[in-house]
């Protein structure tokens, strides 16, 4: 699976291997995928040639200050001719939900997402309405444009399983970029290449993989020292740890393994825990988020047998 989704999105993106797989991890975890970079980096593009390799519905929201919480789970409305209410659905019925810059919208409408991205429904007219299997979110955001920006509130980076960051590639790897879009779009080649029953089968299987009790005490020792950290005010959350697990063994699945190990921990543990610590004033100037959870990694006991 993993080799099908990187050869058909690498005729697009260049050198992305590990930020497809992340993607894949968050797919299988029923978790979303939160885009920080600055921009013309890919991230859209990335969002894009993702959602077009998976036979699935898909919608693209770009968020302004003016985005209202109805332009995205829809509304409830009166139908003049049969004298009834009506509902209907907004974009966010959708297997992909594409959400450009979602730091753009006011408070009022992120918090439209909180119950969608935890819940997996949406409430309209006092109805609750499930949204179609599988579902993820992936959002983009520049982390230093603050301008017309409303920061993301705990609550709701706590939803985003990982946090990808691309980066610049390598003057090579964009030479080959600049050649590969000189003529055509390959955008417009991209095809389905997991179909949705595909998907459903595997995220049953991923639940199967097993996490040893070795590998549960290395997590929660990650995850209870982000809570003591004298630079953290705010650990991760027992959400938090629940996510860990399952991404582990998405990862495990991944690499055709039955059981997760100390690596998958280790792998995953920037993207996904960096986002859910708050610093304290002394953290700030000190330190990054993914500097002090890289020092915890490094200080924490690897269990050597697990299996």
């Amino acid at each position: 699976m993993l080799e099908k989704v990187i050869k058909n999105i690498s005729n697009v993106m260049v050198d992305k291997e590990k930020e497809i797989e992340l993607m894949l991890i968050a797919l299988l975890s029923d978790g979303h995928v939160l885009l920080e970079d600055v921009p013309g980096t890919g991230k859209t593009t990335m969002a894009k040639c993702f959602s077009k390799s998976i036979e699935g519905s898909f919608n693209r929201l770009q968020f302004t200050p003016d985005t209202l919480p109805s332009d995205i789970v829809g509304q409830e409305y009166f139908d003049v001719k049969t004298s009834e209410f009506k509902v209907r659905k907004g974009p966010v019925f959708n297997n992909v939900l594409l959400i450009d810059e979602i730091n753009r919208a006011v408070p009022r409408t992120q918090s439209a997402l909180l119950e969608l991205m935890e819940e997996k429904n949406v409430t309209l007219g006092g109805v609750t309405y499930p949204l179609p299997k599988p579902f993820i979110v992936i959002s983009t955001q520049n982390p230093f444009d603050s301008i017309g920006t409303f920061p993301l509130p705990d609550a709701q980076l706590d939803r985003f399983l990982l946090t990808i960051k691309q980066g610049y590639p390598s003057p090579e790897k964009e030479k080959s970029m600049m050649r590969r879009f000189r003529e055509n779009n390959p955008m417009e080649t991209i095809e389905s290449v997991i179909s949705i029953e595909e998907i459903l089968e595997i995220k049953k299987r991923v639940k199967e993989i097993v996490v040893s009790e070795d590998v549960e005490d290395y997590i929660m020792s990650i995850v209870l020292k982000t809570r003591s950290h004298p630079h953290v005010e705010v650990g991760v959350s027992p959400r938090g740890a629940l996510a860990y697990m399952r991404a582990a063994q998405s990862r495990a699945y991944i690499y055709d393994r039955q059981y997760c190990t100390p690596d998958d921990v280790k792998a995953l543990a920037t993207p996904l825990l960096a986002h859910r610590i708050s610093l304290n004033v002394e953290g700030e100037v000190k330190n990054s988020k993914e500097s002090i959870i890289e020092e915890i990694i490094d200080s924490t006991s690897v269990p050597v047998e697990a299996k």
